[in-house]
């Protein structure tokens, strides 16, 4: 399953991502601010996404906001 963490802090980031890479079952991706996470959306399509409220750029809840479907259906 892909899994993408959206969190700012890159300690934290890190800690998430190694302890869930420890399962082989998981490809985890990161992103710290909605530009990346926008990119990345537009890419893959993930099974999972963790998310932070606090975000550099605007709160995760306005992402949550945005109709993924949206976003991810306009992947190449």
């Amino acid at each position: 399953m892909r899994i993408l963490i959206i969190v700012a802090e890159q300690d934290l980031q890190d800690a998430i991502k190694a302890s869930l890479e420890n399962n082989e079952t998981y490809s985890v991706e990161t992103a710290g601010d909605f530009h990346t996470v926008y990119e990345k959306l537009f890419v893959y399509k993930y099974g999972c996404i963790l998310l932070d409220t606090i975000l550099p750029n605007g709160s995760g809840l306005d992402l949550l906001k945005e109709p993924f479907g949206s976003i991810s259906s306009q992947r190449l």
